[in-house]
C-alpha cells in the first residue's frame, strides 16, 4: 500500500516538470522585434539588403538581420542611423569593414588577403581532377601466365599428396 502515495508523488513531479518546461520552452520563441520608421521605401529595401549582407561579429554564422545578440542590435541602429544620415551603401560597409575587419562581410571583396578564398576551390578541383586523370591514364599491367617449371610441379604435387 504504500507504493500509491509513491505513484502519486512522482505523477505531481512528472507534471511540475513538464509545465515547467513548456513555460521555459515559449520563453525562449519570444524575441524583441526592431521596429523602425523609414522616410521612404527605398531607405528600408537598403536596410534589409544590408542587415542581410553583414555578418554578426559574435554570432559568426549569422547575418545582422538573424542575429539576437547585442552587438547585432546595435549594430543594425548603426545602419538604421546611416541610412538616415544620407549615407551610401558602399560607406556603410566601408565603416562596418573598417571597424570589425572583412570578416563582417558573407562576400570578402577579392583581394590578394583573399585570393586563396575565393580561387582555392576551383584550383583543388582542377588538381583533383589532374590526379584523377593521371591515375586512370595509367595502363594496369598485363598478368603474364607464369608456367611453372617441372621441378617446380613435382613439389607442388608432393606437397598435395602430403595434406
Amino acid at each position: 500500500m504504500k507504493s500509491l502515495p509513491l505513484l502519486v508523488n512522482i505523477s505531481r513531479w512528472v507534471i511540475c516538470i513538464t509545465i515547467l518546461s513548456f513555460s521555459y520552452a515559449s520563453s525562449c520563441i519570444a524575441s524583441p522585434v526592431d521596429t523602425y520608421v523609414f522616410e521612404n521605401p527605398t531607405a528600408k529595401i537598403r536596410y534589409q539588403a544590408l542587415v542581410k549582407e553583414l555578418r554578426c561579429p559574435k554570432c559568426q554564422n549569422q547575418n545582422l538581420a538573424d542575429s539576437n545578440s547585442q552587438i547585432a542590435v546595435d549594430l543594425r541602429d548603426q545602419v538604421y542611423t546611416m541610412i538616415n544620415q544620407g549615407q551610401a551603401d558602399s560607406e556603410i560597409v566601408s565603416f562596418m569593414v573598417e571597424r570589425y575587419g572583412d570578416f563582417v562581410l558573407y562576400r570578402p571583396q577579392v583581394s590578394s588577403l583573399t585570393y586563396i578564398l575565393w580561387y582555392g576551390p576551383f584550383i583543388l578541383l582542377v588538381l583533383g581532377g589532374l590526379v584523377m586523370f593521371l591515375v586512370l591514364r595509367k595502363k594496369p599491367e598485363q598478368n603474364q601466365q607464369l608456367a611453372l617449371t617441372s621441378e617446380q610441379q613435382e613439389k607442388l604435387q608432393k606437397f598435395l599428396k602430403d595434406n
